[in-house]
This record gives structure tokens, C-alpha cells and sequence, in this order.
């Protein structure tokens, strides 16, 4: 309740907080429109592929010229300005720097670039959460280790939801189920980015005006990223995923207490303790009334009798028992929040959210049928797209994590909607993320 406080402090002391981004994407684009309203943070340098690219994002969020003039990290240390570099791991290693934040989107590069931060002593935002997914837990302990913070980043549905799931709790709420909303119908599966934004309502040339990747809307839209999510909100809290998966069931606020519990008690689960996404459409297309497709949600169940009068005499949404009731956030604002996690993390040395146990996977399965000598082209892609499921059964199919389906040879016919398996394709057991993830199954598995 006190970061503003704290930020005030740091910045009075002439020491504000040192962060440095790599990816200056949609999140990036918007934490660092957030960054300069505050003196208690210091964008001490950005890197991305393209300076050009920086540059330009930084204009549009309105960042002047003089703000970015900096060579090198010194300068921009001593001066209070920021540098622009092509060279993440020269950024990592800069003098001064306190928070890397990973915003990339490729699960190798966040591995690589989080490992060479421990290596540096500076804690880790993952914003980056394919790579999360991938080997989170691992990377987790290994910074815990060092002493340093691997967090979530606030601001995205799955730091959102584990605060939920962490005030549930410290008030001795047990939780049913956690999770958040999102547009699904079941075709959505195999949608491909040559026709994906006739689903958003966009032509391909509004879109491409926009500088949209189509590639990367896909993944939101196919189901990819609600596995990927619901595997992050899984290991951090310790939530297993259902047997199923998910199943995206139509389903407005009024509603979550009542479906969103245990079958036994008249709702869809197969299990407490668990994550589902709910869609704002229904299965026909209509609207869901009061949807929560930009919100995240927490149900909970009454420990007591006394408890569940309590929910009905403050107004709880319920179940017809009175036992399973709801809070929910309709809205999540994203890279503005982002600012949560960096300041939690310098100063009160706290994740918002981090990933604790091997709960939940997210594994490839095939978007059409696949033959041998064809290439995986990862998430939001036209071959695959990534499905829940819990990590013990992922384990014991040998299943391919989505995080690691890119530019693998298909090595034997595969069926639409099939999970692909390590036998499925050709790969380098040596190649760096696939070893790393290797050793986080063998580690928490």
C-alpha cells in the first residue's frame, strides 16, 4: 500500500529505481508511457532488435528526443537520460541497473536473457510469460538462490489473478477456481493468421496500418495464450488444472459462483482448486450478458456456516447453496500497470506472483493434420496451437511444450487436434532452452 511512498523516498535520495527493458513492443510501449510520470523510476536503457524502432515507440507514447540521447549506460546513469541498444546482454550487465524487465515474447530468448540476470545480481519482471510457462519454476528457484526476485508482471491477467488468489487466501477463503475471461468459440482453435482479423473485425490492411502481427493476435485468439496463462496462474498458486483443460464456458459475472465450482455442488469443475477460462460468447455467437472478457476472477468457498451468512448479508454474489461466491476485476490496463512489479520487486523484494511448483503445462497440439518433413511455426501460428493440461499428465505423454514448438521437423504423421510428443519431432537435446527445460521437468517434475 506504501510503493508510492517508497518511490517518493528513492527519488528524493537522488536513487531511483534502475530498470532496464528488452522488447520495445505493445508492453514495453506502454510501461514506458507510465515510466517518466513518476521520479521514482529511471529507464536507465531499452534494447530491441531495431533503434529505429525504439526510437519511434518512445516518440509515440510521448517520449521527446533529448530523453533517449544517451551513448551508453554510463552517460545514462550520470546523466538521468536513456540508452538505446541493439545489445541486451551489454544492458543486462550495465553498471547501476536493479530490475531487467524481459518483454520479448520468445520463450528461448526469455530464458537466456533471465539466467544472464541472475548471473548480473538484477531481479527479473518476466512480462515474457511463453517463457514463464516454458521453465518458470526452475528459473525461480535459481533466482531465489542468487537472492534476487523472478516476478509476474503486473498488469497481465496471470500477476492479477495470483493477487486475487493471494487475498482469498490470507483471509482463509479456500479457492474454488481462478481465472479470467476472453472471446472463444470452439473454430477458434484452428484459426490461422491469414484469416484472423476477421474474427478482431479488421481488414488485413487496417491491421498492417496499425503494425499489428497478426502471428502474435492469433495466439490470443486460437486458445494458445489462455494455456499458456492458465499454466502460469497454475504453478504460482498451486492450482490443477482439470483433467479437460479448459473449457471456455459461456459465462457473464452474475453467473461465475454458480458454474464455477464443483459438479458435485451443480457447477462444471472436475475439481477444487482449480483454473477455467469463461468466454463472452456464447456458443451460437450471441453476446454474453455482463461478460468478463477484459477481467480476471477468483471463487472461493465458505469455510463455515457463519462465513457463507456473511456472504449473503454483504451482498456476495453466491451459488443457490450460499457456499461458492466470486470477486472479479473487470479490467486489466496491461504495460501501464507494469510499474507495480519493478517497484515491488527493488523495494520490498516481492514477486507479484512467481511461479512455486510444476502445476500446470501448456502443451503443442496440431491445428490440421501434420506431416513428416513439415516445420512447427509456434504460437498463433499455422501449425499448432497450445492446449492446458496438468503437468503430471503432460509428463507422462512426453508432450511438447508450445513454448518449444518452433522450427522443429515433424518426424511422423500427426492428427488435427493431437498432442504432439518429443517423438513426434526432430530436435537438439543440447540446444540450450530445450536442456534447460529438460532439467525443470526432471527438477519439479
Amino acid at each position: 500500500m506504501n510503493l508510492d511512498t517508497k518511490l517518493h523516498k528513492r527519488a528524493d535520495e537522488g536513487n531511483p529505481v534502475r530498470v532496464g527493458i528488452i522488447g520495445a513492443g505493445k508492453f514495453g510501449s506502454m510501461f514506458l508511457s507510465q515510466a517518466g510520470h513518476h521520479p521514482g523510476y529511471h529507464v536507465l536503457g531499452i534494447a530491441d532488435l531495431s533503434i529505429d524502432r525504439t526510437k519511434a515507440a518512445l516518440r509515440r507514447v510521448g517520449w521527446s528526443d533529448d530523453q533517449f540521447t544517451a551513448k551508453d549506460a554510463a552517460s545514462a546513469y550520470r546523466d538521468g537520460t536513456t540508452w538505446l541498444t541493439e545489445d541486451a546482454d551489454a544492458l543486462i550487465a550495465a553498471d547501476g541497473l536493479e530490475v531487467i524487465i524481459d518483454a520479448t515474447g520468445s520463450p528461448a530468448a526469455g530464458l537466456r536473457f533471465a539466467l544472464k540476470a541472475i548471473e548480473h545480481g538484477r531481479h527479473i519482471v518476466m512480462v515474457n510469460v511463453e517463457a514463464d510457462v516454458l521453465a518458470g519454476p526452475l528459473l525461480a528457484k535459481r533466482a531465489e538462490a542468487a537472492g534476487l526476485v523472478y516476478s509476474m508482471a503486473y498488469g497481465d491477467q496471470p500477476a492479477l489473478i495470483s493477487e486475487m488468489v493471494d487475498w482469498a487466501r490470507a483471509i482463509g477463503l479456500p479457492v474454488t477456481c481462478a481465472g479470467k475471461g476472453t472471446k472463444y468459440l470452439p473454430i477458434y482453435h484452428h484459426v490461422t493468421p491469414d484469416d484472423v482479423w476477421h474474427h478482431y473485425g479488421l481488414t488485413p490492411e487496417q491491421a498492417q496500418a496499425g503494425g499489428m502481427n497478426p502471428q502474435i493476435f492469433n495466439s490470443f485468439l486460437d486458445g494458445t495464450k489462455s494455456a499458456i496463462e492458465m499454466a502460469a496462474v497454475s504453478n504460482a498458486c498451486d492450482l490443477v488444472p482439470q483433467d479437460c483443460g479448459l473449457q471456455f464456458p459461456a459465462c457473464g459475472v452474475d453467473d461465475l459462483p454458480r458454474l464455477l465450482c464443483p459438479r458435485e455442488s451443480g457447477g462444471i469443475l472436475d475439481r477444487k482448486g482449480t483454473v477455467e477460462v469463461v468466454s463472452s460468447l456464447e456458443r451460437d455467437t450471441r453476446p454474453v450478458f455482463r461478460d468478463l472478457r477484459w477481467g480476471v476472477y477468483v471463487t472461493f468457498e465458505a469455510p463455515s456456516d457463519y462465513v457463507a451468512r456473511c456472504f449473503n448479508e454483504y451482498g456476495l454474489l453466491t451459488d443457490p447453496s450460499g457456499q461458492y461466491s466470486t470477486m472479479y476485476k473487470p479490467y486489466h490496463l496491461i504495460g501501464l500497470e507494469l510499474g507495480i512489479s519493478v517497484a515491488s520487486a527493488a523495494l520490498r523484494g516481492e514477486a507479484t506472483g512467481t511461479s512455486r511448483a510444476w502445476s500446470g503445462d501448456a502443451v503443442a497440439t496440431a491445428k490440421r493434420d501434420l506431416k513428416p518433413g513439415e516445420m512447427l511455426d509456434g504460437e498463433g501460428g499455422y501449425t499448432v496451437y497450445g492446449k492446458l493440461m496438468p503437468a503430471l499428465t503432460s509428463k507422462s505423454r512426453n508432450a511438447l511444450p508450445i513454448g518449444l514448438a518452433h522450427h522443429l521437423k515433424i518426424k511422423r504423421p500427426v492428427a488435427m487436434d493431437q498432442t504432439l510428443t518429443w517423438d513426434d519431432v526432430e530436435f537438439d537435446a543440447k540446444d540450450p532452452a530445450i536442456a534447460f527445460r529438460k532439467e525443470m521437468e526432471a527438477t519439479f517434475g
